[in-house]
């Protein structure tokens, strides 16, 4: 069967979308998902909270439980119910999946979710929780709007944040392959909302955003916060639309800000001698999400009332009531997480405690204006670095600027719903531009447009036609190598870094290192070291960083045998030429040619086998 539709998915930290739209472009529609929402109920939500919640042994009937595809109720519970019931059990839910596939200090496959539970009958990793948000999709898919069609009539097209590294973008690739969607495109969160910008807007994209804009797109969901910048310019008379800089995967987000209000409001209540318990708190959070919401969508209310229920009159004579107050909100959300700082006020990592509990590495300064301001910095040194940038951006725009400028905004995310919030970021960037405005790009749902961009895209890739973002690799990748010197004693030599990637190289390319020849170790477990940069756009194939652990970013680390040459030692060094590849599926492939036998051996970010797996090796000849 052909492709007939395309299937944007945003899996998100919080809450996971799907969209679909037929092969030629016309409306694109959000698809409901069935899920439990209640002990004894199932029912459709547009979106599906990114949340498992593992059942004790006749915690609930069975068929209470059942999905309309299932023929029984299922050993874990995903969704709205799992996020709701779970907080009463949070030692039995699950959250956050998405954030853990990018953390590399932990085995992304291990059992280790949920995180510090003491269960040890039942745990998932992090890329089987995303397996099975990813599941749980298509099962409804195809149960209620697939019209007959199988998986093989969809364009699957799945969004991960810009600031992603390769390993990560391949365990989601395999999550999805897990789950039974094949032939995975993966594309960037900020680029999805802008395409789905441009499905909206249409023709009309010349009355928002002209050539030399710079458009930032601001994406601050549940949990992280993500930039990018795009730079406008115009080609035969068409749209041009260049991604010239990504940020960093930073963990901060709208559950930051109602954590933070409750914080707040608690400790109203210790003043009043009132003391809550840890289910109370969890009501707490919950309360002042909703109170954010009502009191930034009703400029009128001063106040948001919230009850917390008591467990029996043993600790309270009945609920504990409080309320969330519009000066509070304004203190902590607005002044707190958004206050107006200058440019070169930027988070800086404070001396740390030499031991330190061990989790997610969340931002450790929750000021989301520091974060946005480095961003925008390091932008500028990044276009500074390469000539084709600093074209795209303009020479006037770079000058003795401290800052890369952009003149239009595209907001996305659940947080940017509250206009206030909306509002104070445009006063930032207008605070730090000296006065002058900036224009905020207008349409689309920002809690959906992720998965209806990637809708969009993917019909724009079956058709070959309409307008496309050009971007390539968002970060530069450098394998590392260790330096030929003498031995000194008491001297370790840095290790260097030689770029095999360079940033912007697009998928399905290829690129040779020239004929500079490398030293191979083969017939012994040996490590390869990759790092990684975003902000070095100008090095080129071949490049070489004097100092890789401290100017560059370790991505990963492959500990690898490779077969020696017919009639070779084990620990010989071979010499041999560098290769490089970006699959059509976004897969990093590095070669290593010995020219005199015509043997070629392959390391690739393809996590797909046992965590301690060799790469794939291959021989010419």
């Amino acid at each position: 069967m052909s492709l007939t539709y395309s299937l944007g998915i945003d899996l998100g930290t919080s809450n996971s979308v799907a969209a679909l739209a037929g092969v030629r472009v016309g409306e694109i529609g959000i698809v409901p998902v069935t899920q439990v929402l209640a002990a004894d109920g199932v029912g459709e939500r547009e979106t599906l909270p990114s949340a498992i919640y593992l059942p004790q042994a006749d915690e609930f009937a069975r068929d209470a439980l059942r999905l309309p595809w299932e023929d029984e109720g299922g050993e874990m519970i995903v969704g709205a119910f799992a996020l709701e019931h779970g907080a009463l059990v949070p030692d039995r839910l699950i959250t956050s999946a998405k954030s853990w596939l990018c953390q590399n200090h932990v085995d992304r496959r291990a059992r280790i979710l949920p995180w510090k539970s003491e269960l040890t009958e039942v745990k998932l990793s992090p890329v089987d929780a995303s397996r099975r948000y990813l599941k749980h999709l298509q099962d409804n898919l195809l149960f209620h709007w697939s019209e007959g069609a199988g998986p093989e009539a969809f364009k699957i097209t799945l969004t991960v944040p810009a600031s992603f590294d390769e390993v990560a973008r391949a365990l989601t690739r395999e999550a999805a392959e897990a789950a039974g969607f094949r032939d995975v495109t993966l594309l960037e969160e900020p680029q999805a909302a802008l395409y789905a910008w441009l499905a909206e807007t249409g023709v009309r994209w010349r009355e928002q955003i002209r050539p030399g804009d710079i458009v930032l797109v601001c994406d601050v969901g549940g949990g992280t916060a993500d930039f990018s910048l795009i730079a406008v310019s115009e080609e035969d008379g068409n749209l041009r639309l260049d991604r010239v800089s990504v940020g960093d995967h930073i963990l901060l987000g709208g559950d930051n800000m109602d954590l933070a209000l409750a914080y707040t409001v608690r400790a109203g209540l210790e003043k009043e001698g009132k003391s809550i318990d840890e289910r109370q708190f969890l009501a707490l959070v919950q309360g002042c999400r909703q109170g954010k919401e009502k009191l930034f969508g009703d400029p009128d209310l001063s106040s948001f009332p919230i009850s917390l229920p008591s467990r029996g009159s043993g600790l309270f004579a009945g609920t504990v009531a409080t309320a969330l107050s519009r000066e509070q909100l304004t203190d902590v959300v607005l002044d707190g997480f958004l206050p107006v700082t200058p440019i070169s006020d930027q988070p800086v990592r404070g001396r740390s405690a030499g031991l330190q509990e061990f989790g997610l590495d969340y931002a450790g300064d929750p000021v989301i204006s520091k974060h946005l301001a480095r961003f925008l910095s390091r932008s500028l040194q990044n276009v500074r670095s390469n000539e084709r940038l600093v074209q795209l951006v303009g020479e006037s725009k770079i000058g003795d600027a401290t800052f890369l400028r952009p003149t239009a905004i595209l907001f996305n995310g659940g947080v940017f719903n509250a206009e206030p919030i909306r509002r104070r970021v445009t006063e930032l960037l207008s605070h730090w531009s000296g006065g002058e405005p900036i224009k905020e790009l207008t349409g689309g749902h920002l809690d959906l447009s992720v998965a209806k961009g990637a809708a969009y895209y993917g019909t724009l890739s079956l058709s070959g036609e309409g307008i496309r973002i050009r971007a390539g690799t968002a970060r530069s990748y450098y394998l590392g190598l260790e330096s030929s010197m003498p031995a000194v004693p008491g001297y370790k030599p840095a290790v260097k870094g030689v770029c095999v990637v360079p940033q912007g190289m697009e998928e399905g390319t290829e690129a040779e290192l020239g004929d500079r020849e490398f030293g191979l170790v083969t017939g012994e477990a040996v490590a390869f070291r990759f790092f990684s940069s975003t902000v070095r756009a100008g090095d080129t194939i071949g490049s070489l960083v004097s100092d890789a652990e401290k100017e560059l970013e370790e991505t990963a680390s492959l500990q690898v045998t490779l077969e020696a040459l017919e009639d070779g030692k084990e620990g010989e060094v071979v010499p041999v030429r560098l290769h490089s590849a970006v699959t059509e599926l976004g897969t990093l492939e590095l070669w290593m040619r010995h020219e005199a036998s015509g043997k070629e051996w392959k390391l690739e970010f393809d996590v797909r086998g046992d965590k301690d797996a060799a790469p794939g090796s291959s021989s010419a000849g």
